[in-house]
C-alpha cells in the first residue's frame, strides 16, 4: 500500500500535499458529503483562506492556537521556479498524549498561499527537526518534497513526521467523529510546510506571511481510533496541446526543469510513478492515467479528497474495479483548484489485503492558455512537480487501521 512514508507520496513531491484542502465534515452524522464542484475550467487565482469561525467545541475537547515562530517572506528558489516550500517547527508544548480530532489552518498572504501541509514530529525524531531548523538561517527552512529533514520523514523502527492535515484554497476545518483522531504523544513536534506560489505577483514582492492552524485536541477514551493519512497518487504525463510547442514540450527537457528547480527527489517521481504504475512499461503521454495500489492492511476509510494543480478536470478513487464489490470512493468530476474539498464517505467503508484502490486523474493542456497565472510561461510536457505550473494527482484517504 502506497502510504505517506513508504514511500512518501506527498504534496511537495506528495505529498499531497496536504492532504489537499478540507472542508467541514463529520463522520458519522448528517454533515454535508457532497462535492459542489464548480463548471469545469473555474480555475482562478487562490480563494482566500480559512476565515470561517471554529465550529464549536465537543465534549472533552479543547482548543490549541499555534502560529509560525517568525514572519517569513518568500523567495524564487536557487534552482529558479515561481514557488518556494517553507517549513517552521512548532513546539505544542504536549505533556500528555492527545489526539488530533480537528484542525483549521488559518494563512495570513493569502495571495501567494497554494496549500499548507501539517506534520506531527514523533518524539524520536524531535532532535533531527531542531538541528535543522538550527543550522538554517532565517525562520524555517526550505523544503520540497516533504518536510526537508533528512531521516524524519522515513517511518522505520522510530516512527518519524506524519502527515496529519492539510489546506488548500477553499477549505475550512477538518472534523471527523470525536472517536477518532491523529495520536500525538508528549513531546511530538509540528511542522507546518507553506507552498507559496509567486506567480501571482508578477515579479513583485510576495510580502511577508506569518499563518498560523488551531489544534482541536481530546485526551482520548479507549475506543478511540488512531487516524492515518494515505496518499495515492497516479503519474502525470500532459503532453503539450495540438497547437504548442518549445523546448520544454520534451518529456526529458521538462523533467530536467522539474530537478532543476525542486531537486532530484521531486524530479525522479515522474519516472518512479511510470515504473509503479506501468508496470515497468513506457510513460503513456495523454490526458487521463491510473495507478492501481494494493491494499496489504485491513483498515477503514472514512474520508477521502482529490488534489491536482491548475491544469485538473476530473479525480476518482474506486475500490477493486471491475469486481462484483467495486465501489467509488471519491468522485471529483468537476474538478476546481479553488474549491478543493474533503468528503465523507456515505458511511464508513472497510478494506483489506487483496483489494485494489484505484486512483484516475484527467488534466487539461487547454487550460494553459485560459488560466493567467500560466498563460505567461512557456508550453510544457507537464510531469509531477512541485510547483504550480507542474501537476499532481493524489487521492488522500483518511482511515483507521481495523482493531
Amino acid at each position: 500500500m502506497t502510504k505517506p512514508d513508504s514511500p512518501l507520496r506527498r504534496f511537495g513531491a506528495a505529498t499531497v500535499a496536504l492532504a489537499t484542502a478540507f472542508a467541514v465534515v463529520a463522520c458519522g452524522s448528517d454533515a454535508d458529503n457532497s462535492a459542489a464542484p464548480a463548471a469545469a475550467g473555474s480555475h482562478s487565482a487562490h480563494a482566500g483562506g480559512s476565515s470561517a469561525p471554529p465550529l464549536p467545541l465537543r465534549a472533552g475537547e479543547r482548543f490549541l492556537d499555534l502560529k509560525m515562530a517568525e514572519a517569513y517572506t518568500p523567495v524564487p528558489p536557487a534552482g529558479g521556479g515561481s514557488d518556494e516550500y517553507r517549513c517552521q517547527v512548532i513546539d505544542p508544548g504536549l505533556t500528555k498524549t492527545a489526539f488530533l480530532t480537528g484542525t483549521q489552518v488559518m494563512p495570513e498572504n493569502v495571495a501567494v498561499a497554494h496549500h499548507a501541509i501539517v506534520y506531527a514530529v514523533r518524539p524520536g525524531k524531535a532532535a533531527l527537526v531542531r538541528e535543522q531548523d538550527a543550522k538554517t538561517p532565517g525562520p524555517g527552512w526550505q523544503c520540497f518534497g516533504g518536510t526537508g529533514v533528512k531521516g524524519a520523514d522515513v517511518e522505520d523502527d522510530e516512527p518519524g513526521a506524519v502527515w496529519v492535515d492539510t489546506w488548500a484554497p477553499g477549505a475550512t476545518e477538518t472534523l471527523l467523529t470525536q472517536d477518532a483522531g491523529h495520536k500525538l504523544e508528549p513531546g511530538t513536534l509540528i511542522i507546518f510546510q507553506m507552498h507559496y506560489n509567486l506567480l501571482t505577483t508578477d515579479g513583485k514582492p510576495a510580502g511577508s506571511d506569518r499563518s498560523a492552524v488551531r489544534l482541536r485536541l481530546t485526551d482520548g477514551t479507549p475506543q478511540t481510533r488512531e487516524l492515518e493519512t494515505w496518499s495515492l497518487d497516479a503519474p502525470t504525463d500532459l503532453p503539450c496541446a495540438a497547437d504548442e510547442s518549445g523546448p520544454l514540450c520534451d518529456r526529458a527537457a521538462s523533467i530536467a526543469d522539474v530537478t532543476k528547480r525542486f531537486g532530484p527527489d521531486v524530479g525522479e517521481m515522474a519516472d518512479e510513478q511510470v515504473e509503479e504504475c506501468n508496470q515497468g512499461g513506457a510513460p503513456k503521454p495523454r490526458d487521463t492515467q491510473t495507478c492501481d495500489h494494493k491494499v496489504e492492511e485491513p483498515v477503514t476509510v472514512f474520508a477521502g479528497f482529490g488534489h491536482m494543480h491548475m491544469l485538473g478536470r476530473a479525480i476518482k478513487v474506486e475500490l477493486n474495479p471491475g469486481k462484483p464489490n467495486a465501489k467509488v470512493l471519491l468522485d471529483v468530476p468537476q474538478f476546481d483548484f479553488d474549491n478543493q474539498r474533503l468528503m465523507k464517505l456515505p458511511s464508513p467503508v472497510e478494506i483489506g489485503p487483496g483489494d485494489t484502490l484505484r486512483t484516475t486523474c484527467t488534466h487539461d493542456a487547454g487550460l494553459r492558455k485560459q488560466l493567467p497565472q500560466l498563460s505567461k510561461l512557456p508550453p510544457r510536457y507537464v510531469v509531477w512537480g512541485d510547483g504550480t505550473s507542474d501537476e499532481m494527482c493524489i487521492g488522500i484517504m483518511t482511515v483507521s487501521p481495523q482493531r
